[in-house]
């Protein structure tokens, strides 16, 4: 087993994260520790990687098939290298977002940062994803999530607000 940890991709903390949540769980039910196992992974890389993937196939004792449709099934796990950015913009473009100004809201941080959806920025701080279906905060319309965190009831001076107080 030491072999496997030398040769194992997965951070020390990814291994700890995985590990902390399969206690919860009995012990023929690893699979319950997957979705923590990604987000670990997203909290390290910014994306999850074919490699990564397959390593936490092999902690988890799960065919990678397992891991592969979970990872590209939910929008919140990045699997583009482009995306390992230090920030993951994802602005909702979702019917609620839109009818508040979500489209003004994209536009202007499309402008702000010189990159499109789907692009990066220069210095690898930014990275503004192709498209978020709907995050689940209609009422607070239009908002975006950067790296997990809501930010909500946007307009052009709050978005400038919020990037420019990032590191």
């Amino acid at each position: 087993m030491t072999e496997y940890f030398n040769k194992n991709p997965l951070s020390r903390y990814e291994r700890e994260t995985i590990d902390s949540w399969l206690r919860r769980y009995p012990s023929d039910k690893k699979q319950s520790a997957l979705l923590a196992a990604l987000h670990a992974v997203m909290h390290e890389d910014h994306y999850v990687s074919t490699e990564k993937m397959d390593a936490i196939a092999a902690y988890l004792s799960l065919p990678p098939i397992a891991i592969y449709e979970v990872a590209s099934f939910y929008s919140m796990y990045e699997l583009n290298e482009q995306a390992a950015a230090r920030y993951n913009i994802s602005v909702c473009t979702n019917i609620s977002c839109m009818l508040c100004g979500s489209d003004q809201i994209l536009a202007h941080i499309e402008r702000k940062l010189g990159v499109n959806l789907g692009q990066t920025t220069d210095d690898g701080k930014f990275f503004l994803k192709k498209e978020e279906e709907c995050l689940a905060a209609c009422s607070y319309a239009p908002m975006m999530q950067i790296n997990h965190v809501y930010h909500t009831d946007l307009t052009p001076e709050k978005v400038d607000q919020i990037l420019d107080g990032l590191e």
